[in-house]
């Protein structure tokens, strides 16, 4: 019984399931140059609001990396494990390449001893060719197969689609950075609802369950990543605010000020511990060897230092040991962690200067400072601690933030906020800055340099979004070019201030239009400039501004003359009745005659005129966006690249239940005895035959089959299979069924017995048929076990536990619709009432009529009782 009805809720909860409506979430992902890490913000009941979504291997990070390898793209984890092996198909550090030129790139890469075979684009930036020899992606490509890696991890933690996210940059990110991550975002099919920048989702993250209505306070947050890092400093206080009608105190943030080093991070430190490793292993082989020729004992190498910097974060020393490093060699050794912190002595003195640049603008003192957060997995290393801690005069620094995580949930926070239907309960208001100051340069024939043609158009840390514009006088077609305000802060591996070109065309044909008519004014052309919430400048609309005087022939105003009418002050009824028709007539009638008409005269008027200019965008350095047909045949690529990965997923997991499934029925033939009983020794040498076939074909052909294949082989040997292992499982399910149901056919004698006794109202006729259906089920159960008795254990079973089930729990319907029929409602008696035909009695009418005078009286209701 209990096995019934748990089936039958399992059927009611998949059918819930089923008819449930989907619902969707939003994600932010914090885009690394190592690591990529992904939280979703969820509407769907029963999970947590804002949760962190693992990879494959049940990890809450995934390295940021891309591997081409025997025709097969290979993404995160899996890339990961080719890494000492193929070093040289395996793409880290992507999203560093975006809107970098080659040059830059290339010594960043050998730098890091990264042996990809990188070639230089039309744009002048980097694209990089894989394995085949052939093909080249470009950095926005590779940055978009990472990013559609972890919507998909997003979208397996939800279980709902996932298109919406916030992307997380670093702050030094330029223009041309900030564009090829938007580009990538859409390469991938992601909806990137905005860029955020990384200390602001750790200033989110810092402020969201805090109270600063009592007092404002001043936070450092210092973040060292595996490739920079920054110090940002950021303002926390308070607001008064409406909601639903009340004031409330809500939270809010400014960035202040932020600096950093984006060539100095964690991989800095590991490098000199490579550099340190690879001069002690030449030195031990000698004979003029040099392991950093090999890319593949370099790549070993980088892989076991990583671990050993891991280790000196915990411990005073730490070994490192590297099997066949180079040339079937092992190398072995240990460091101490005074050594490592000697040989960086110069990169800690280096990582304090953001925070120098910090407290130096700001003017704010150490003790201004209310806390001191570390974020970014370079902050673990004990001597930077120290050094920072040195620095600031504090025995010990804050870390209240998860040094990983505070950042991306911090930018889920964001995503929440600027998604549709999603509502926070706590609101903290964010105020961040751009991070550059842009300049506007005008040029043109006969443009006069001065200061309306060459001026700040935004300075640095203005607010973000923000729209504005800006207005000149000229006539002819000019060029607008944007660049960056300061030519010693600019973004890495940029060499020119200038980052965007536009040509502005129309005006000199809306002159010339114009020109022969009054003007009042020179032509002017408005320029209208946007600073998006991701940090990116752009020119979005041109206009000639044309102000023309011409004189214009208008009417003359109308004079009227006062009308005297007498009316006399006797009218009679008849007058003042009469029609208001008529009446309205006579005083049109009377104003015609009194209009004198003076005709026209000539005015001076005054007209505007705004015409759209067009804007066209020329290329500049090797920042230049992916055109519109490029973004095309890369989403194109992509799409194709998907499909293959997905097949091949299939592939392999159809190949799996395959090869599961021979071993699986081998060792069921070896050790099943019962086998024996429901299947003849010709049925289970056809079987060991047919499975010996498809084994050898699987390891000989089978090595380059496809899904479909491996699912026809399948196929065959459960068709086989399928009815030895059933008549198996029928053993004991069938009796088990049977007996079930003889029992529930005797427990129903009693049932019955107890309606009789305890339920009297249900009708004969319901119980009868009850026991019409059980009498069935008995003698079906009967023929079939007769039936059964006759055939072998290795031929088609008579019946099936299934269907005995089936037809138990039909009766077991029946029998419950007959005990939920209700007991009917007792019969009430009417009262008899006289006939109102029928004449009372003196006593009945007096007593009537002396209570109706009562009521009459009283003017209160009273309560009456029928006589009887």
């Amino acid at each position: 019984m209990s096995k019934i009805m748990f089936r039958l809720g399992l059927m009611v909860f998949l059918l819930f399931l089923n008819s449930a409506p989907s619902r969707s979430a939003v994600s932010s992902i914090d885009l690394g140059s190592e690591w990529i890490k992904v939280a979703v913000v969820n509407l769907k009941p029963g999970q947590a609001p804002i949760s962190i979504a693992i990879n494959e291997m049940s990890k809450r990070k995934s390295p940021a990396l891309v591997a081409f390898h025997a025709d097969d793209r290979l993404i995160g984890e899996e890339a990961a494990g080719l890494v000492a092996r193929y070093p040289d198909k395996v793409y880290s550090n992507v999203r560093d390449l975006i809107g970098k030129p080659f040059s830059h790139v290339k010594k960043i890469l050998d730098s890091l001893y990264l042996p990809f075979n990188v070639v230089e684009d039309s744009r002048g930036g980097v694209g990089i060719k894989i394995d085949d020899g052939v093909t080249v992606y470009s950095a926005e490509e590779l940055t978009a197969m990472i990013l559609g890696y972890a919507l998909k991890l997003a979208e397996f933690h939800s279980k709902v689609p996932v298109k919406d996210a916030v992307i997380t940059v670093p702050p030094y990110f330029g223009q041309a950075e900030r564009k090829g991550l938007l580009q990538a975002a859409q390469l991938a099919g992601l909806n990137a609802l905005s860029l955020v920048n990384e200390h602001s989702g750790a200033a989110l993250q810092y402020g969201i369950d805090k109270d600063f209505s009592n007092a404002s306070r001043h936070v450092i947050f210092y973040d060292m990543g595996s490739s920079s890092t920054y110090a940002a400093l950021v303002y926390f206080s308070a607001y008064n605010t409406k909601e639903y009608g009340k004031t409330i105190s809500a939270n809010q943030f400014q960035v202040q000020d932020v600096r950093w080093d984006p060539e100095l991070g964690g991989q800095n430190l590991e490098l000199r511990l490579v550099e340190h490793f690879a001069d002690e292993f030449n030195k031990q082989v000698g004979n003029g060897v040099d392991v950093r020729k090999s890319p593949k004992a370099m790549a070993k190498l980088k892989k076991q230092v990583k671990r050993t910097k891991e280790i000196l974060s915990a411990n005073s020393a730490a070994p490192i040991s590297v099997e066949s490093l180079l040339d079937d060699r092992d190398f072995r050794s240990t460091i101490t962690r005074q050594k490592f912190e000697e040989m960086c002595e110069d990169l800690w003195e280096r990582s304090i200067i953001p925070v120098k640049e910090l407290l130096k603008h700001s003017g704010l003192k150490v003790d201004d400072i209310y806390a001191f957060e570390l974020i970014g997995g370079g902050t673990r290393v004990p001597k930077l601690q120290a050094k920072l801690q040195e620095f600031l005069g504090k025995s010990d620094v804050d870390r209240h933030l998860d040094a990983d995580e505070a950042t991306v949930l911090g930018a889920s926070l964001h995503a929440a906020n600027l998604s549709d239907g999603i509502k926070l309960n706590r609101k903290l208001g964010m105020i961040d800055g751009s991070m550059y100051g842009f300049m506007m340069d005008l040029e043109g024939p006969q443009l006069v340099k001065d200061d309306t043609t060459s001026q700040l158009l935004i300075p640095r840390l203005k607010k973000l979004p923000i729209k504005m514009f800006r207005s000149i006088t000229h006539n002819k077609d000019f060029d607008v070019s944007l660049s960056y305000e300061n030519e010693d802060l600019l973004p890495p591996g940029v060499t020119s201030r200038t980052f965007a070109k536009y040509s502005v065309s129309g005006l000199a044909d809306a002159s010339e239009k114009y020109m022969s008519r009054n003007l009042s004014s020179p032509v002017k052309a408005s320029l209208h400039f946007s600073l998006s919430r991701s940090g990116i400048l752009s020119l979005d609309r041109a206009d000639a501004v044309i102000e023309i005087s011409e004189w214009v022939e208008v009417p003359k105003k109308n004079v009227s003359v006062p009308l005297n009418l007498t009316l006399e002050a006797n009218s009679t009824k008849e007058t003042e009745a009469s029609d208001d028709s008529t009446t309205n007539s006579v005083n049109t009638t009377a104003n015609d005659q009194n209009t004198l008409d003076l005709g026209t005269e000539k005015k001076l008027k005054k007209r505007t005129f705004r015409i759209p200019l067009k804007i066209f965008e020329k290329s500049v350095g090797s920042g230049v966006p992916l055109s519109d047909e490029a973004l095309a045949e890369g989403i194109k690529r992509l799409t194709a690249l998907d499909a293959k990965d997905a097949e091949r997923r299939r592939t392999a997991e159809l190949k799996n239940d395959l090869e599961s499934y021979i071993y699986a029925t081998r060792e069921k033939l070896d050790y099943l005895d019962e086998l024996q009983t429901v299947s003849s020794s010709e049925q289970r040498q056809s079987f060991i035959e047919k499975l010996d076939e498809v084994q050898d074909w699987l390891y000989m052909d089978g090595e380059d089959a496809s899904g479909d294949q491996f699912e026809e082989k399948l196929d065959q040997l459960k068709d086989i299979g399928d009815p030895i292992f059933f008549r198996y499982k029928e053993l004991t399910a069938r009796p088990e069924a049977s007996k079930s149901a003889r029992q529930y056919l005797t427990e129903l004698k009693e049932i019955v017995s107890g309606w009789e006794s305890k339920k009297p109202w249900i009708p004969k006729e319901k119980i009868d048929q009850v026991l019409s259906e059980a009498e069935k089920l008995k003698k079906w159960l009967d023929d079939k076990e007769a039936e059964q008795k006759k055939l072998s254990a290795s031929a088609t079973p008579a019946y099936t536990s299934q269907e005995v089930m089936s037809k138990l729990l039909d009766l077991q319907d029946k029998v419950a619709s007959t005990n939920r029929i209700p007991k009917p409602k007792p019969k009430v008696e009417k009262l008899t009432v006289k006939n109102e035909t029928e004449t009372p009695t003196e006593e009945a009418k007096s007593s009537s009529e002396s209570k109706k005078e009562e009521t009459e009286t009283d003017g209160e209701s009273s309560t009456t009782h029928d006589e009887l």
